[in-house]
């Protein structure tokens, strides 16, 4: 560790700054939201403080059996806000990038054959959007006023010690990268470089998205 593998991540780190290889960029926004069985509506628009308009519908898939849990059970539901109380919950979402830059790079190395490199530069931007995305997790939570309850150092937050989770698609309780559309809807990610290909992956590569749920009881798990 201390004779190859930390002096090669500073270099790469050094050459990143000195020459402006990685450009973070973050689109985030908060929706009113209900959810509909397994489904999340989600709101765009505003009009005089009240959602307006058609309802953007993420849907996510449900175990078959345990807790037989979905994402969407962690949100006010329909039938709640008829019976009274807040109308409306919140959802955040957040889309972070490193830039179209390093994605060129990667691709030059790779062309060259600069195996090694590429592979290095490659994990190098990828985390370092992963470490973006966290980042803004954790801002996220302040704005929302349940930061309070996030662990006292960095270990117990890779741990998860926090209210909430942050959800990616294509992951394994919303596997389903196509409603990453929908995502794109709400966010407009065009703002800051990043588009989905044909295949509903982000582009640039060195790009992450993630539904934000601020539910205390809101965990990670699989769905089959």
């Amino acid at each position: 560790m201390d004779e190859e593998v930390r002096p090669i991540f500073r270099r790469w780190a050094e050459r990143a700054i000195s020459e402006q290889m990685l450009v973070p960029q973050v689109v985030y926004g908060y929706f009113p939201c209900l959810s509909d069985r397994n489904e999340l509506l989600c709101w765009p628009d505003l009009e005089d403080g009240r959602p307006a308009g058609e309802p953007v519908r993420l849907s996510y898939p449900r175990q078959t059996t345990g807790r037989r849990q979905c994402i969407a059970d962690f949100f006010r539901s329909v039938d709640e806000a008829r019976g009274g109380g807040p109308q409306y919950d919140v959802v955040a979402m957040s889309l972070v990038t490193m830039g179209e830059r390093a994605s060129v790079f990667a691709k030059e190395l790779f062309d060259a054959n600069e195996y090694r490199d590429y592979l290095h530069w490659h994990g190098f931007s990828v985390e370092s959007a992963e470490a973006l995305a966290e980042m803004w997790h954790g801002r996220v939570r302040e704005e929302l006023g349940i930061a309070g309850k996030d662990g006292p150092d960095h270990r117990s937050l890779f741990q998860a010690h926090y209210q909430g989770a942050r959800y990616s698609f294509g992951y394994p309780a919303c596997p389903d990268l196509e409603e990453q559309t929908k995502m794109a809807a709400l966010l407009r990610p065009e703002r800051i470089g990043v588009h989905l290909s044909e295949t509903f992956q982000w582009h640039p590569e060195q790009s992450t998205s993630a539904v934000i749920v601020h539910h205390p009881e809101a965990r990670y798990f699989v769905v089959k």
